[in-house]
């Protein structure tokens, strides 16, 4: 049996939350989810992403960012969406992704789930979303045991966005960073990304990140006096789901799904470690 609501009905994570919400939650929820309305709010918003939240982020890494496999990416088409998955090592690894594909022509809204504490549940959290990714951080994903079902209705609505085109959505497989020092080995994949791909049937763009820090003053100080270490980005080609959407929706498929994006991300993960080497060597 298909999981998950009517592929027409955008699931309203406000009124599903009921109670479960706080009151600060539903407000701030509510907000950042009629932005994506269409009308002067999501074309302001889609406006900024584009114009001034990659633009800082380009000139703070400019010095550091090395692209490859650009070749293998498919033109990025407004009326399409596009998922793209990547290993976790920093906070701001997709947001320099991204950068790279808007310097590149990416004129898409851009969403990245990201945890509901401090974002959703402070005023705080709302003015660092919009100051710092102009409202990016959506939709939230809850670690409150009280309110771990609604993360399925955050997934669902994900799904529903990037089938109504127009959406370039930033997920990590393994659902937090990983802090050792080996980036090249991956934490357990997430079940909640199969199941988005396998709701949303866009494209996905599989993309291996290493280089960066945790450190925002320092990782903009060594980009500048170039000093820090190489930011290396690594994309792939479209990973190609077809045999397993042949499948019935069902959590053996989602974990499926997962697991082959987490291969594709271990192959860019070896190549990215060639490049490294090669580098070093010069």
């Amino acid at each position: 049996m298909t999981e998950g609501p009517h592929p027409d009905i955008r699931p309203d994570l406000v009124a599903i939350g009921g109670n479960r919400l706080s009151r600060i939650e539903r407000a701030q929820i509510g907000f950042v989810r009629r932005t994506f309305d269409p009308g002067w709010r999501q074309a302001l918003i889609r406006w900024c992403q584009r114009r001034l939240g990659s633009t800082w982020i380009h000139y703070c890494t400019r010095h550091l960012r090395h692209v490859h496999g650009l070749e293998r990416l498919p033109p990025l088409e407004l009326s399409k969406s596009y998922l793209c998955v990547s290993n976790h090592r920093s906070f701001f690894d997709m947001y320099v992704v991204t950068t790279e594909l808007v310097r590149r022509g990416l004129a898409h809204r851009i969403v990245f789930p990201v945890r509901a504490k401090f974002f959703y549940d402070s005023r705080l959290g709302l003015l660092v979303n919009g100051v710092m990714s102009f409202f990016a951080m959506y939709p939230p994903i809850f670690r409150e045991r009280r309110q771990a079902a609604l993360n399925l209705a955050s997934l669902d609505e994900l799904a529903w966005l990037l089938r109504h085109g127009g959406i370039f959505a930033g997920l990590h497989p393994e659902g937090t960073r990983k802090k050792d020092d080996d980036p090249y080995t991956f934490l357990p994949a997430q079940r909640g990304v199969g199941k988005v791909i396998a709701n949303s049937r866009v494209t996905v763009l599989p993309v291996f990140v290493n280089g960066l820090i945790n450190d925002l003053p320092k990782q903009v100080s060594s980009n500048f006096d170039r000093t820090g270490n190489p930011i290396n980005i690594v994309f792939g080609s479209p990973i190609d789901f077809t045999d397993l959407f042949a499948e019935p929706s069902s959590p053996q498929q989602h974990r499926q799904i997962v697991e082959r994006v987490m291969s594709e991300l271990g192959r860019l993960g070896e190549e990215e470690r060639l490049i490294r080497a090669a580098s070093a060597g010069r």
